[in-house]
């Protein structure tokens, strides 16, 4: 008997393609390579504008394998094409600003026990057990964005946030979720999605005992990478 597996959604696609050209320029942004210090440097000057207004970071936003079509994959419409295009593009340009002078990893593929996400990310900027107002509405405010582009300003704000207190995003499933966004019906699909994430993330209980007080000021899920700081 044989199985054969399901073939992937393009959100899935977008996901995955995006979290793979991350991870090659992230590692090689932490280990100092001039070629991904420099791509860095180029990507991030397009956080929050819109990719055809952009054509110098063409090259550096490979779109390639969108277009191979293999047994698992199919061939993209126009406007599949597109929106996945747009999608790639802003994770890719936000995750560079995100990783600027950032010594860990900044993107952190999502788990059950490391919400990633981007509701996650911005409840993380909160002290433990309240709700800081001005920065949960950053995260509406971004939730109502009209379009992609305005969506993508509105992200940055808190892209800028989450660097200075060096709190990861899973890029990948941002990018998903971009994708997403640019369909009809697809912006409340994400509003939701955000939402979960944000109720998702839980404060770690710290451990009683003499340590308390010593360890009360440190997120102890912060990541434990370092690397050079390459600004």
């Amino acid at each position: 008997m044989t199985t054969t597996s399901a073939t992937p959604t393009v959100r899935t696609r977008v996901a995955d393609l995006t979290a793979a050209q991350i991870i090659t320029r992230q590692e090689g942004y932490l280990n100092d390579r001039p070629k991904d210090v420099a791509a860095l440097a180029r990507l991030r000057r397009g956080a929050g504008r819109d990719a055809a207004a952009i054509p110098d970071l063409w090259h550096l936003v490979d779109t390639g394998p969108l277009h191979i079509r293999t047994e698992e994959t199919r061939p993209l419409s126009e406007q599949e094409l597109i929106r996945a295009e747009n999608a790639l593009h802003t994770a890719l340009t936000l995750w560079a600003l995100h990783q600027q002078s950032r010594g860990a990893r900044m993107h952190r593929q999502e788990s059950h026990n490391r919400p990633t996400g981007l509701g996650a990310a911005v409840r993380r900027l909160m002290p433990p057990n309240e709700i800081d107002e001005p920065v949960r509405k950053r995260l509406i405010r971004a939730g109502t964005a009209a379009d992609l582009t305005t969506l993508a300003q509105r992200l940055r704000d808190i892209i800028v946030l989450l660097r200075r207190a060096d709190i990861p995003l899973d890029y990948g499933l941002l990018a998903g979720q971009l994708y997403t966004w640019q369909w009809p019906g697809g912006a409340d699909t994400v509003r939701r999605e955000w939402g979960r994430s944000f109720h998702r993330w839980q404060q770690p209980a710290q451990q009683p005992g003499p340590s308390t007080a010593a360890t009360s000021h440190h997120d102890t899920t912060r990541p434990a990478d370092s690397g050079k700081d390459a600004s």
